[in-house]
């Protein structure tokens, strides 16, 4: 664990994936073909503490969706990249504009298609529900599945290694 703590401790972003991460991967889709998504308060509310001690949070999503938009909105999150098929192009491109090494960014992700990222972020992050070959390569797995807490567990331990968890969480006592 102290090395998990020390990789955390140097995150200056946190990229999550939609699908799988910020939900338990289930699409809703209406005769409309209007897309539903069910996203977690708690994970919302972490990721808004979070952001609040100076971490940056970003998106990275193969699918594009308003639903996405407008809750990273209300989230505060400003770097969201939608209907991404090569994450780690999105990946280089906001490291670059961030100027930040690997060695600064978490990346939270649950099926194959996040290897790319999780081999090549300081934080590999899978969900507790992950593929298999997902959790082998992450330094660190969720106690929560996705959609159901996953998020607010990396975002408690970037704030615990970070020195801030507890004055965020003296706002409430």
């Amino acid at each position: 664990m102290r090395d998990i703590l020390e990789r955390a401790s140097r995150i200056r972003l946190a990229i999550f994936d939609v699908d799988g991460v910020l939900t338990d991967g289930s699409l809703f889709i209406g005769d409309d073909g209007q897309e539903y998504k069910a996203f977690n308060s708690r994970d919302g509310h972490g990721m808004t503490m979070l952001r609040q001690t100076g971490v940056t949070l970003a998106i990275i999503t193969g699918r594009s969706s308003e639903v996405v938009r407008i809750r990273m909105t209300s989230l505060g999150i400003n770097h969201l990249y939608q209907g991404i098929q090569d994450k780690l192009m999105a990946y280089e491109e906001l490291k670059q504009s961030l100027n930040l090494t690997d060695e600064a960014i978490a990346y939270v992700g649950d099926d194959v298609v996040d290897l790319p990222v999780l081999r090549r972020a300081g934080l590999a992050v899978a969900v507790a529900d992950a593929h298999p070959l997902v959790q082998r390569h992450a330094h660190w797995r969720t106690a929560s599945p996705g959609g159901r807490g996953a998020a607010r567990d990396l975002c408690e331990l970037l704030m615990e290694a970070q020195g801030t968890l507890d004055a965020m969480m003296a706002r409430y006592l």
